[in-house]
Order: C-alpha cells, then sequence, then structure tokens
C-alpha cells in the first residue's frame, strides 16, 4: 500500500547541511510518497496528481493499492527524535519543588531524602506492570507532541535485578506499535544507592551489573553520571571504558551543577554524547568537537530547577554540533520537544531551524532507530517518520509550548492523528 501526502506547506527536509544560500526546506507544493514503513519519493504536487491521475477533490480517487491524503497546505518536519530521555521510574518527588524555593541545593536535596535515591525506592517498590503502564502512557505523551523515536536510561534501580528489569521493560515497550521506538542505554552509575558502600557499589558494577546487561543483550550503550559529589572523573572513565570493551557506546551526563572535566575526559573517550554540558569551559567543548563527540543540551532541567540557560553564542562561533532532549525525569517532567525548542528560541535566541535541526537530524547522530534507517531527515529510503504542523509555516511549532502543535503525525509509515 502506497499513502501519497499531496498539497504540503513548507516541508522542512533536511537532505543536506543549511547553508547561507541554500536552506534544507521546500517551498509549499511538495507531496511525499510513503510506502511501507519508508519514504518512496518527494515531488510536486501538481507532477503526482498528473502521474496518478488524482483529481482535484481527492476524495473522488479511488485505487486499492494508493491512498491520498490532501494535506491542504499544511507544513512538515520531520519526527523529532529525544536523545535522552529517563522514561522509567515511579513515584512522585514534587515536595522537592518547595525546597528548591526555600534554597536547598540538588545535593542537599538528596542528603535529606529525596532526588535519586528517593525515586530509586519507590521504584523499585513498583511492580513490573505498573511501569509497563506507565512507561505506555508517557511514550503516548511523547508522541502527541511529535516524538517518533527516543533513548531511554536505566538508572532508578541500582541493583543488577531491577536494572535488568528495566532494560526489559523497555524492550517490552519498544515492540508496542504505534508508539515511539526505543533505543536503551545501562546507566546503573546514576547514583550510590543508600544500602551499600561506595566501593562495594562501584565494584558490583564491574563485576555484577555490566557483564549482566552484557548477557542481557538490550542496552546499546552504557552512560555515566559523572559529576562533582556523584562519579568522578577517574570512576567515570573505568565504567565507561568497560562498558565500550563490552560493545556498548558510550554516553555522558557532565558539568550539569559545576565544571568536573567531564568534557575533557568526554573528549578523550570519544564518546557519542556528554550531555548538560551548562558549566563545560569553552576550551573542553572545542576538545569535544574535535573528537567528535556531540553536546547535548537539555534545557527542560534548567527550567525546573532555576538555573541558568545554556550559553549558545560559543557554540556558534565555533561551529560545535549540539542536540536537544527533554530530559523527562521527576525534577523535569514534561516530554514535549516542542516546548524545548521555544525555550531555547524564545529565550536564549535559537534560529528555529537549529532547533528543529537540534531534535532531528542532529539527534538522529546520537541515537539510531531499530530498524537501522536514515531517520530526522525527509529523503528517499528514510524511515517514514514525520509530523504535519497544524498550519502553513513549520515554524508555528516555535510558538506552541502548551499543547502540541501538529495536526497528525506519520509514525513508521502509520498515519496518527493528533
Amino acid at each position: 500500500m502506497r499513502t501519497i501526502y499531496l498539497n504540503a506547506g513548507t516541508m522542512v527536509h533536511f537532505a543536506h547541511t543549511a547553508t547561507n544560500d541554500e536552506k534544507p526546506v521546500f517551498d509549499e507544493g511538495m507531496a511525499i510518497i510513503v510506502e511501507g514503513n519508508s519514504i518512496k519519493n518527494i515531488q510536486n504536487s501538481l507532477t503526482l496528481a498528473d502521474e496518478y491521475s488524482i483529481p482535484s477533490d481527492v476524495s473522488h480517487f479511488q485505487h486499492e493499492d494508493i491512498h491520498v491524503h490532501d494535506l491542504q497546505g499544511q507544513a512538515i518536519v520531520p519526527g523529532l527524535i529525544d536523545g535522552h530521555t529517563h522514561l522509567l521510574w515511579a513515584g512522585d518527588r514534587s515536595k522537592e519543588v518547595a525546597w528548591r524555593q526555600e534554597g536547598k541545593t540538588y545535593a542537599e536535596i538528596s542528603a535529606m531524602g529525596g532526588g535519586i535515591g528517593h525515586t530509586v525506592s519507590q521504584t523499585r517498590a513498583a511492580s513490573s506492570d505498573k511501569l509497563l503502564e506507565l512507561g505506555y502512557l508517557r511514550l503516548r505523551d511523547a508522541l502527541r507532541t511529535g516524538t517518533t523515536h527516543l533513548e531511554t536510561k536505566t538508572g532508578y534501580g541500582l541493583t543488577t535485578e531491577s536494572e535488568l528489569r528495566l532494560l526489559d521493560i523497555a524492550n517490552q515497550l519498544n515492540r508496542i506499535e504505534h508508539t515511539p521506538t526505543i533505543e536503551s542505554t545501562w546507566m546503573g552509575a546514576h547514583d550510590v544507592p543508600k544500602d551499600v558502600t561506595r566501593e562495594a557499589y562501584i565494584e558490583s558494577l564491574h563485576s555484577e551489573q555490566l557483564p549482566a546487561v552484557l548477557a542481557q543483550g538490550i542496552a546499546r550503550s552504557v552512560d555515566v553520571f559523572c559529576e562533582p559529589g556523584w562519579f568522578s572523573t577517574s570512576e567515570s572513565e573505568d565504567i565507561l571504558r568497560a562498558g565500550k570493551q563490552g560493545g556498548l557506546a558510550m554516553r555522558m551526563h557532565i558539568d550539569e551543577f559545576a565544571d568536573g572535566g567531564g568534557g575533557d575526559l568526554a573528549a578523550e573517550l570519544g564518546v557519542e554524547t556528554a550531555d548538560h554540558a551548562y558549566h563545560t569551559p569553552l576550551k573542553s567543548r572545542i576538545k569535544m568537537k574535535d573528537a567528535g563527540v556531540n553536546t547535548g543540551f537539555l534545557p527542560g532541567t534548567p527550567y525546573a530547577m532555576g538555573d541558568a540557560w545554556p550559553e549558545l553564542t560559543p557554540m556558534h562561533e565555533h561551529d560545535i554540533p549540539f542536540t536537544l532532549a527533554s530530559d523527562f525525569n521527576p525534577n523535569c517532567y514534561t516530554l514535549s520537544l516542542p516546548f524545548m525548542c521555544s525555550l531555547m528560541v524564545q529565550r536564549c535566541g535559537l534560529h528555529p531551524l537549529s532547533a528543529l535541526a537540534a531534535v532531528t537530524v542532529n539527534a538522529a547522530q546520537v541515537t539510531q532507530h531499530p530498524s537501522g534507517m536514515i531517520q530526522g531527515q525527509l529523503v528517499e529510503g528514510a524511515v517514514a517518520n514525520f509530523n504535519i504542523v497544524d498550519g502553513p509555516n513549520w515554524e508555528s511549532m516555535m510558538l506552541r509550548p502548551s499543547s502540541t502543535p501538529f495536526s497528525g503525525t506519520v509514525l513508521n509509515g502509520h498515519y496518527i492523528s493528533q
């Protein structure tokens, strides 16, 4: 079965890198042909209408193997890719909002019994069915605002059994049709649980958790919270190198609260992406760029925590690549990538096209679609993931942070009305 999406408004394709002379945007009047779960072709709507004898009123078109969807001038953007989430956890930490307003730091809240440790205890106590239900509902929320693929981490189990359980639940979610696809990351080095010593836990990451994760075969990557007060650069390096030796890609949380040397380590190891990075010095950012390391900005976190926005001017001046992601977690309870884009455009002066690239074609470089197909671009042979904007101009998605800017989403070739 072929589906033709006819009479599009502006269409952002990202088939090539944007330049001052040529931007990766088609003017209105283009069409996309979808066959199965992939993009078969992108052509002018008038040309296709002639080729297939499609009348101006498409409701009169009848063909047993072809369905026509008249977009009536609505814009199209690629499916959005969320390269950093913590999808699976249970419980509530809303009381921490008041603590932060009283001046408590993240570390102080953790010491008070809140933070990651509090969520770990609640997640361990939740049934697998409950976590599966929560994950499904969250995936539906993500899809509602245009996310077609996301990366998610463990890190709220912190025992071998519970970390493997979170990976297994993520794998079950990835098999559910008509929800965003998932890439899983093992993040046993998210925190040190309260019931074991630091030395014993780090030893168990190497001797127990990692071998079990590798044997299970679900996780593609390993991630570490490389931050003063959590995991040192030395501890992080050992865990990341061990994961790499086992065949896992490497990711990092770095410099969220202070410059802890995470940027230099990320560059030295050549990790795929180093995220947060709010306090990473410019010289380290340049080292990361030279080593092919992506910088992942997570604007929802400073929004929720009341911290300063990332400084983007040096990123542009030195042509440093970056992505945007939601960082969905108990402190940042949103999976809306249009909201993240809107924050960066309206508060940080990011160009709308750069914001969209950061959640599509750039994000595709740090998380893979399970099919192995191209994603984040509208090109022949790519997975048929794209969003139909509720309006003629794609930029309007930057102006709808409180609701979905999309009237529909095509997910793995299937049209889903929003």
